[in-house]
């Protein structure tokens, strides 16, 4: 394990219906780096991930969206799945805790559909990123410039298109930790 990372800790913000490679993906490459990684979500006990449209493992909640302190974390992650973020991007806590995380201009890494609650936040506008393909209309009609990359980062926003995209999406959330 490197100690890259070693003292800071990254907050994963989902719902049941996440896509669980785009949360284990980057949560290895952040242990792999001696990162800490919470599972934030809106109700205490599991999240249930999912493998595109099928149910996949459940995952333990380590605080809930009104519980946690963004003071303790680095780094938030917003994994895609249409289900998660169809549901997170309307719950004001979650809300609460993105605006309050890009305004201290930490890292906002954000993966596939998980863009929608940055559109229904209202930090879209005026930046350069990628999503799903899906998403483009939205982010463009919400301001912001998005364009068809494997990873894009714009000041404190890193974000990626799809699962292919891990990769580069995780080496660049390690990265802007370092």
């Amino acid at each position: 394990m490197s100690a890259r990372l070693n003292g800071k800790r990254v907050a994963f913000l989902v719902t049941d219906g996440f896509e669980q490679v785009e949360l284990t993906g980057p949560r290895e490459a952040l242990e792999r780096n001696g990162a800490v990684v919470d599972i934030l979500s809106d109700e205490e006990g599991t999240v249930r991930g999912w493998n595109h449209d099928k149910p996949a493992d459940d995952f333990a909640v380590d605080a809930t969206f009104e519980g946690a302190s963004l003071d303790l974390y680095d780094a938030l992650v917003l994994p895609g799945g249409v289900q998660n973020a169809d549901t997170i991007r309307i719950i004001p806590a979650a809300q609460k805790l993105v605006k309050s995380h890009d305004s201290a201009r930490k890292p906002l890494a954000v993966i596939c559909h998980g863009a929608w609650l940055v559109v229904s936040c209202g930090l879209a506008k005026g930046r350069r990123l990628t999503s799903y393909k899906t998403l483009q209309d939205d982010i463009r009609n919400a301001g912001g410039d998005w364009v068809d990359e494997e990873v894009v980062v714009d000041g404190n926003l890193i974000t990626s298109r799809k699962p292919d995209d891990i990769p580069a999406f995780s080496e660049q959330l390690v990265k802007a930790l370092a």
